[in-house]
């Protein structure tokens, strides 16, 4: 379900109408609140994330998107699978090989580290070892709670000129709604 009303309903309501019908509002709320963060809140932000890299001027990612979604690297290695938030494709090319513009982690309700650089470069590597043109792609990091210190002393914003060759890029609510405008 694509609706944020109908996912909390569902999430939420449904789940808690007893002590809602009896008034019991914040012990529905305390019960509900990593649901509704997880299910709701999280997967509504991972959308705007997407809709956001998908209308970027052609600056940030180094040309316009052909495609963002969200993606699945297997791993077989560690033997687990990289979720990733936002994968911007490039348009497709006949006879080349898919580009990727950037492959992109998001957290909602939690600061933002080098860790989740980390797996966003081992889901680049596996995805160039199964063919994909990673060459320029570019790791983002989206958050509606923002970065560590370590994270911020590396990253740059989006459109910005790189720290280092491999520097994240770091999008924040800031960011995001200021296109919105």
């Amino acid at each position: 379900m694509a609706e944020p009303l109908i996912v909390f309903y569902e999430a939420i309501v449904r789940r808690e109408w007893t002590r809602l019908e009896r008034g019991n509002t914040e012990a529905a709320w305390r019960n509900s609140r990593a649901t509704f963060l997880s299910q709701v809140v999280g997967p509504h932000f991972e959308g705007i994330c997407r809709d956001w890299a998908m209308s970027v001027e052609p600056e940030v990612f180094g040309e316009l998107p052909g495609q963002v979604a969200a993606a699945t690297v297997n791993d077989p290695r560690d033997k687990k699978q990289i979720q990733v938030d936002v994968a911007v494709l490039a348009p497709e090319e006949t006879d080349r090989p898919r580009r990727i513009l950037s492959l992109g982690e998001m957290k909602w309700d939690r600061t933002m580290t080098l860790g989740h650089v980390d797996r966003l470069r081992r889901a680049r590597e596996l995805l160039a070892a199964k063919g994909y043109d990673t060459s320029q792609t570019i790791l983002a990091c989206y958050s509606g709670a923002g970065f560590d210190e370590n994270l911020l002393a590396v990253g740059t914003g989006p459109g910005q000129p790189r720290k280092q060759a491999d520097s994240p890029m770091l999008v924040d609510l800031d960011t995001i709604y200021a296109s919105i405008r």
